[in-house]
């Protein structure tokens, strides 16, 4: 529902001359396939960790392009800072809901910067990893979901930037399909007949 990921990331190493080849290498080792379940971004995500807890990780791991510690307060504030939602997309939700569709948001949640009237504008269901204890890609999450959504997973379909979160949603037998934008997420619609 933002912009590219990295997008706003990129911006933000760029602002801070944060060096990108050790930020690559934090968040493969936290978020790579091999990374230890009990990973710093998967206990920020289940709401096991707080912000200021993963700041504070991040910003001991990060180091600038001269050598300089990173800032840790507001670090998350900083990096998502020009996370805005895409038009295009929110565009795409609003035609959605008008046409009567159930619109749901499954977030993995890096604390709680979610701006909430356009959250209740867009969305009849929002489930935040965060506010729960569970997060994408387990398939618990996707399962709470489409029971609060109130569809069978055969009958909700599931974007997402993320090849694993798409096959884990495909596993418990939603219709699923990988965003790259907003065209492509229509077109994959119209697939299912689908058309807005």
């Amino acid at each position: 529902m933002t912009v590219s990921v990295l997008e706003f990331v990129g911006q933000w190493l760029h602002t801070e001359a944060i060096d990108r080849d050790n930020y690559g290498r934090v968040m493969r080792e936290w978020m790579g396939r091999t990374a230890a379940p009990d990973n710093p971004v998967a206990r920020l995500e289940t709401g096991e960790l707080t912000v200021a807890g993963f700041e504070r990780l991040l910003a001991a791991e990060l180091i600038t392009t001269g050598g300089d510690p990173v800032v840790e307060q507001g670090l998350l504030k900083r990096m998502f800072g020009s996370a805005t939602p895409d038009p295009a997309m929110v565009g795409l939700v609003r035609k959605a809901r008008a046409a009567g569709l159930h619109t749901a948001l499954l977030s993995n949640s890096w604390g709680e910067g979610y701006p909430a009237d356009l959250l209740v504008e867009l969305f009849d269901t929002v489930v935040i990893s965060g506010r729960i204890g569970m997060r994408k890609p387990d398939e618990a999450i996707y399962r709470h979901t489409v029971d609060q959504i109130g569809l069978p997973a055969e009958r909700s379909v599931f974007f997402d930037d993320m090849p694993v979160n798409v096959e884990a949603a495909k596993a418990v037998g939603m219709h699923a399909f990988r965003h790259t934008d907003a065209e492509s997420t229509r077109a994959a619609l119209s697939s299912l007949g689908v058309n807005l």
